[in-house]
């Protein structure tokens, strides 16, 4: 009976520690890519500051032209 209990602890240690190593990895890569888009999200807002940058908006005809583009319709 007690090598049964045994090996049962055995297996429920293993388990433990496989969930908990592939949750640490997962939480990892998760904050790893959260930074990245919040690095890659800061460069995109300071990009868009420039002067020689134009906004381009979505027409009715769903063509992405300059505001006060309107002599092309």
């Amino acid at each position: 009976m007690s090598a049964i209990i045994l090996r049962v602890l055995i297996y429920v240690l293993i388990a433990a520690a496989l969930y908990l190593g592939l949750r640490k990895i997962w939480r990892d890569t998760k904050n790893l890519f959260r930074s990245e888009d919040k690095a890659r999200h800061q460069r995109d807002i300071k990009e868009r500051q420039q002067p020689d940058v134009i906004t381009l908006k979505r027409d009715g005809d769903g063509v992405f032209r300059p505001p006060g583009d309107d002599d092309r319709r």
